[in-house]
């Protein structure tokens, strides 16, 4: 017969307890804080647990925010109680860096190692993706581009435009928060996501196509501040010169390979010598993109009773170059004398203004002012509705004013404004579509989220929908308050070499010019310490061989080969020289990589997987 030993329950659990040796509970009975499962490591290489929930009351004293949360009543009372203090700081602590940044910054300090402590990811829904996908989307382009592709596309036209990049961006968001929500969310980012999520064949594919776009994005950026700086700020600095009036073109280029060049070798610097400066800078740069915004809103509505003073100088129906001469007009007095103005001596030789030899075309056509800005009750916007494609070279022409059609010495062709490329529907969808880019920057702190599964699709889609608002009311608003050839005009040349968006914003041209400025440098510094962190995590996964060797860095793990690599790609962009050719390029990058992720969420789908379960139901 079988012996039966009757042991009690109390001593059966204190043998449990004692049989547990090397791990020190937390007793949490006096605190009450029952519900924490917290414990430590005591050196024999136990595993240690972030804390769920509430932290203890010694890690309160130690971290206001903390303090802050634990007044609760029930843990659910935590997100409806705002506070005024916490928003606030969480603004001056706004990040826009890709994951793993932070961490690495901590790690060149000098005691990080001996005072780590778990960090709980605390970032909600405003800070974590919101502002950093709001950031990111707004670009160069907004400011650089955005009225002439309004100008050469028409209203309808480029409402179309932005209908199209938007709207496939919107789609790519929906498939990514689908993929977002399916099981735990990794910290590092879209790529660790999307290869976790789905596989590294698919996150592999999606990494570096992403990787090249972030990279050739950041040279679309150095060349637009390089842009802003050499053509707005300090045109004095160029170093190229034309030689003749047809010669100005590739002055420029070269100029910008130059500045371009140099500017991108002080920010690879940066990046290389520690993030921590970017950090702290991100902040600035996303009140940047706001304060431009809201200048040019703050000017449209200020146009419809007192429209800003920019005249444009037509001569017949052409448009000239507005800072190559100082009076409107043929003649001026003079002492009582009519004698002959500089842009008379500009089309004529000098001699006898009876007998001077000028251009037919000046001789035969009046010279007219014209309002650059007629502002938003004008009615402008009939005659901006439809577009007005043009071949390079072809000079810029109001519909409506008189003119005597002559040919003209083509000595003074670099008097008129002329279209610098050739332009149509396609290209102009390639050049807008990096503004639409930027979807990703809020999965790439997901690690930071206090609730991943949550704030990226809302976060995300949410940003998409005021980026989307923001770029189609801009459309209508330069359409209706500025004049269809300042539209055309990429570069200013009719209104003093003045920013066009400048040109409507208030209080002045300068806060547009400085504030983009600084956004579009920003957003190089960003992209230039995103791309690398996303090749070292696919060179760290092994997918393709020879990329291993860009797996390595510094002690701290920040990726110097990767860094170089992405350096040397961005300087191809920069040779390039020109924010018009590169953008196209950086579109089909993210085409291909949005192609990805949508195709993977199909697949999933169709496929009906058994690991394919997403929270996130609005997909299709």
């Amino acid at each position: 017969m079988p012996h039966f030993t009757v042991v009690p329950v109390k001593d059966q659990a204190q043998d449990r307890y004692d049989s547990l040796e090397g791990i020190n509970w937390v007793d949490y009975r006096h605190t009450g804080q029952d519900h924490q499962d917290t414990f430590s490591s005591d050196g024999h290489g136990n595993h240690k647990e972030d804390r769920p929930f509430l932290n203890s009351a010694d890690a309160a004293s130690k971290n206001n925010d903390f303090y802050d949360r634990n007044l609760a009543l029930f843990e659910e009372e935590l997100d409806i109680r705002p506070k005024v203090s916490s928003l606030l700081s969480r603004l001056v602590s706004y990040t826009n860096i890709t994951q793993g940044a932070k961490e690495h910054e901590d790690e060149e300090s000098a005691g990080a190692s001996r005072r780590k402590t778990p960090k709980t990811p605390n970032m909600g829904t405003l800070m974590g993706v919101y502002l950093p996908c709001l950031q990111n989307i707004f670009g160069v382009i907004l400011f650089l581009r955005l009225t002439w592709i309004v100008g050469m596309a028409g209203i309808m036209q480029s409402l179309l435009i932005v209908f199209m990049c938007c709207s496939c961006t919107m789609l790519t968001a929906i498939s990514m928060s689908a993929i977002a929500t399916n099981g735990v969310v990794p910290a590092g980012g879209a790529y660790f996501m999307i290869s976790r999520s789905l596989g590294p064949e698919f996150g592999g594919a999606v990494g570096l196509c992403f990787y090249l776009g972030t990279t050739f994005a950041s040279a679309m950026y150095i060349l637009g501040a390089v842009e802003i700086f050499l053509k707005y700020l300090v045109p004095q600095a160029a170093i190229f010169h034309a030689t003749d009036s047809l010669g100005g073109d590739s002055a420029m280029l070269n100029n910008m390979r130059v500045y371009g060049s140099i500017c991108l070798s002080l920010m690879a610097v940066v990046v290389f010598v520690g993030v921590k400066y970017v950090n702290k800078l991100a902040s600035l740069f996303l009140a940047c993109v706001i304060i431009s915004i809201v200048s040019i809103y703050a000017g449209a509505l200020k146009s419809m009773t007192h429209p800003p003073e920019f005249t444009i100088c037509m001569l017949g129906n052409r448009t000239l170059v507005r800072d190559r001469f100082d009076v409107c007009a043929k003649t001026v007095t003079k002492d009582n004398m009519t004698v002959p103005s500089q842009l008379w001596e500009r089309f004529c030789l000098p001699g006898n203004m009876s007998s001077a030899q000028c251009d037919d075309y000046f001789l035969q056509n009046n010279v007219t002012e014209i309002h650059g800005i007629p502002g938003l009750g004008s009615g402008i916007i009939k005659e901006n509705m439809w577009g007005d494609y043009q071949r390079k070279g072809e000079i810029l022409e109001r519909v409506g004013l008189e003119s005597v059609e002559v040919h003209g010495a083509t000595d003074n062709f670099g008097m008129y404004v002329s279209a610098d490329i050739a332009t149509s529907f396609t290209l102009l969808v390639g050049i807008f579509f990096p503004s639409a880019t930027g979807i990703m920057a809020g999965s790439n702190r997901s690690g930071d989220l206090r609730d991943a599964q949550k704030s990226i699709p809302v976060g995300t889609i949410l940003a998409i929908t005021t980026t989307s608002l923001v770029y189609i009311s801009s459309v209508v608003l330069f359409g209706s308050c500025i004049e269809g050839v300042v539209l055309r005009d990429k570069f200013g040349d009719a209104v003093h070499k003045t920013l066009v968006v400048g040109t409507l914003s208030w209080p002045s041209p300068w806060v547009i010019v400085i504030g983009s400025f600084f956004s579009t440098v920003g957003a190089g510094l960003q992209s230039l310490t995103g791309a690398p962190r996303l090749l070292q995590a696919i060179a760290k996964d092994n997918i393709i061989p020879f990329l291993r060797v860009f797996g390595h860095g510094k002690a701290n793990g920040e990726p110097t080969w990767a860094l170089l690599l992405t350096g040397l790609i961005a300087e191809l962009g920069i040779l390039i020289a020109s924010l018009d050719m590169v953008a196209p390029i950086l579109s089909m990058f993210f085409l291909m990589c949005y192609l990805f992720v949508n195709l993977a969420c199909a697949v999933q789908t169709l496929l009906r997987t058994p690991n394919w379960r997403p929270r996130f139901k609005y997909y299709h």
